[in-house]
């Protein structure tokens, strides 16, 4: 069996021009937590979601000059690894960029839209899916430590999902998984906006030009969008 890893990064934001102030993560018994100062300030904007200030890293070190970062790097990119995070492509761009890149991933965003194909929940983020789903846990929302205990027990519900619905033993639930987040998703409908609601197959027949619109704003963007990018790639037949 591969170690299973859980793992979540604190950030100075959600963009592709933010770095890590904070990484936990949760293999078998063993739980770790770390603070380091990014190389940027820590935004109001993003203090308020995790309530992790610049005073409270003004004495942490960088987390590339820090002991941690070897061990690290060497436990998620052990070949037997497997880490897991919700919105995987994120935390792994943030990871990145302290030279830490996973050999395998499990993306438990990815894999909870893939296993809602007429997309039933109106949310996929991982506090909502956590109450959506009444997965019972003490654990403080949008704290590394916290979403780690909470994403740990949502793979396993998701985990059981699939090998039910695939009818599939556990090794191959965990590559077929890994498989899964391997790519981007494919939406099927707009959540947000003049079409909230609307499939993309409805706004392609009376409104292609919107959808036009979108796709450049999201590849114009600093966010990570690689899965609305291929969507309205998929969709635009591009």
């Amino acid at each position: 069996m591969p170690n299973i890893i859980f793992f979540d990064t604190e950030t100075t934001g959600n963009t592709e021009k933010d770095f890590l102030c904070q990484i936990a993560y949760k293999s078998g018994n063993d739980t770790f937590v770390g603070l380091y100062k990014p190389p940027i300030k820590v935004p109001p904007e993003a203090s308020a979601v995790h309530h992790i200030s610049n005073k409270m890293l003004e004495d942490k070190p960088a987390f590339s000059e820090s002991s941690d970062l070897p061990k690290i790097k060497e436990l998620f990119e052990n070949k037997n690894s497997v880490v897991v995070a919700h919105n995987a492509p994120f935390d792994l761009m943030i990871i990145k960029k302290e030279d830490i890149t996973p050999t395998n991933f499990i993306c438990t965003l990815r894999l909870s839209r893939y296993l809602d194909p007429d997309e039933k929940i109106e949310k996929y983020n991982l506090q909502y899916l956590r109450y959506f789903l009444d997965i019972e846990i003490n654990a403080a929302a949008h704290d590394a430590l916290g979403d780690v205990l909470v994403l740990e027990k949502l793979y396993e519900r998701l985990k059981k999902k699939l090998i039910e619905q695939e009818k599939i033993d556990e090794n191959k639930a965990i590559q077929k998984m890994i498989e899964i987040s391997s790519h981007p998703s494919l939406f099927k409908s707009i959540r947000f906006g003049k079409h909230n609601g609307k499939s993309i197959e409805e706004i392609m027949r009376t409104d292609r030009g919107y959808l036009e619109w979108l796709l450049a704003q999201k590849i114009e963007g600093d966010q990570i969008d690689e899965d609305w990018i291929y969507t309205l790639k998929h969709y635009l037949g591009k």
